[in-house]
């Protein structure tokens, strides 16, 4: 089974604790604090591995877990760190996270990484937070949390040339008469349910991968059929080999199909029309398969929408005719045809620019919100990160984390809402008093 498309949860380690802790030792009289710090968490890297071609495996485990940091110890030492998490993947995935649609990365080669979840860094042990003014504290940080995020998975072929088409125009049967790949090929529609691949090699050296894309239909850039599923497969191609039909045994008209396959291409992302492209006029060997040809050409120059219009090169799979001419003149267009950035890439770039153009438009430190019982509620990704990282065992500690909000400006805000001493704040399951 061909899978291209998954949703994993990856969650990376979190910081080990930092320790409070004093050294005690004979002939030592004045020891002073000697808590370690915390152990880093573990990362999770994706990785490309050569050896898998589909996301198959991802169905059947999608919960990725990195351990965590150990905790800091006596005597200043610190905890272990969590070694990182490797989740191998093919060439050619991108991945995105699945709750905001970022492009993280796309891997394209074998041994490309991606680190997809940092661990969280080590809490800092008691040893840190000596002052003149605090000579002994009580006072340690527990480990940063480690990322945790939902993130969306795309496989798509890694070929130089794409094969698109109606359903059996012949494009599986091209791919067989010029590589050695053996995709299923019969007399219905939509044989083909994922993409084969084959590498075409010439006498002259080059070689170049071919991608069968499976049988297109009018709509599917809306979703119709597999819609997506299949012209996802199309945006790594550098050149577009578009198999029209003109033997007409399916009572089509191969100027309709033309044009409806490049609406599809058009709609799905506009700048692939952009790529060089030829146009495979397949089963010359069949009857009214030149009369059509002719009828096709003359409504492509009466095409005054098409601002170049292109080559068109018969040929018949099973005679082998015009087979070379097109290996060639496909090879040749490689050659001088750059890589395209994907549609997912080009929007990551736009939300880059986006983002340095507003970057001074800082989102709010933390939120405050009241529920039906009267507690305040305080959230926001910075304060619930520095509560988690709060030592709540030591007064000290929850004096310090106090003071941090205030410091943020929490106490001030309470009281623009209208908080009064005694009334209930919680931060995630903690509950405290306000007090002024």
């Amino acid at each position: 089974m061909f899978v291209d498309q998954v949703k994993i949860n990856v969650k990376a380690g979190d910081g080990g604790d930092g320790m409070v802790a004093f050294r005690r030792e004979k002939y030592v009289p004045n020891g002073g604090p000697a808590g370690g710090d915390g152990g880093k968490g573990g990362s999770i890297i994706l990785k490309v591995d050569e050896g898998l071609h589909t996301l198959m495996d991802f169905r059947y485990h999608r919960h990725f877990k990195a351990k965590s940091g150990g905790k800091g110890m006596i005597k200043g030492m610190y905890g272990r760190g969590a070694e990182n998490l490797y989740v191998f993947v093919p060439e050619g995935t991108t991945v995105m996270d699945s709750e905001t649609g970022e492009v993280l990365g796309d891997l394209l080669h074998n041994g490309d990484e991606l680190v997809v979840a940092r661990g969280g860094r080590g809490g800092r042990g008691n040893i840190h937070f000596a002052s003149p003014r605090n000579p002994a504290p009580e006072i340690a940080e527990n480990g940063e949390p480690g990322i945790e995020r939902v993130l969306k998975l795309e496989l798509k072929v890694l070929a130089d040339v794409g094969l698109v088409g109606f359903p059996s125009v012949g494009k599986s049967t091209l791919l067989a008469a010029v590589t050695s790949a053996r995709p299923k090929i019969a007399e219905y529609h939509f044989t083909t349910l994922v993409p084969n691949l084959g590498m075409v090699r010439l006498e002259d050296g080059r070689d170049f991968v071919m991608a069968d894309l499976p049988g297109l239909i009018e709509g599917a850039s809306q979703g119709v059929g597999l819609g997506i599923q299949f012209l996802r497969h199309v945006e790594r191609t550098r050149v577009i080999l578009h198999v029209i039909d003109m033997s007409g045994t399916d009572g089509r008209n191969p100027y309709t199909d033309f044009l409806k396959i490049s609406q599809e291409l058009l709609s799905y992302d506009s700048t692939l029309l952009e790529r060089p492209q030829i146009i495979v006029a397949s089963k010359m060997d069949l009857t009214d398969a030149q009369e059509n040809l002719k009828e096709f050409k003359k409504e492509m120059e009466n095409d005054h929408t098409l601002k170049e219009a292109p080559e068109i090169i018969e040929i018949s799979s099973i005679t082998h005719v015009g087979l070379k001419e097109l290996l060639l003149k496909t090879a040749s267009l490689l050659d001088k045809t750059p890589a395209f950035p994907t549609l997912a890439e080009r929007e990551q770039q736009e939300d880059k620019v986006a983002e340095y153009v507003y970057q001074g438009s800082d989102e709010e430190p933390f939120t405050i919100t009241r529920e039906p019982d009267a507690t305040w509620v305080l959230s926001g990704e910075k304060l619930e990160k520095l509560f988690k990282m709060t030592n709540l065992d030591h007064d000290e500690s929850v004096m310090r984390f106090a003071r941090q909000l205030r410091g943020m400006g929490v106490d001030d805000a309470l009281r623009q809402k209208g908080a009064k001493p005694g009334d209930l704040v919680r931060i995630n399951k903690f509950t405290f008093e306000f007090i002024e």
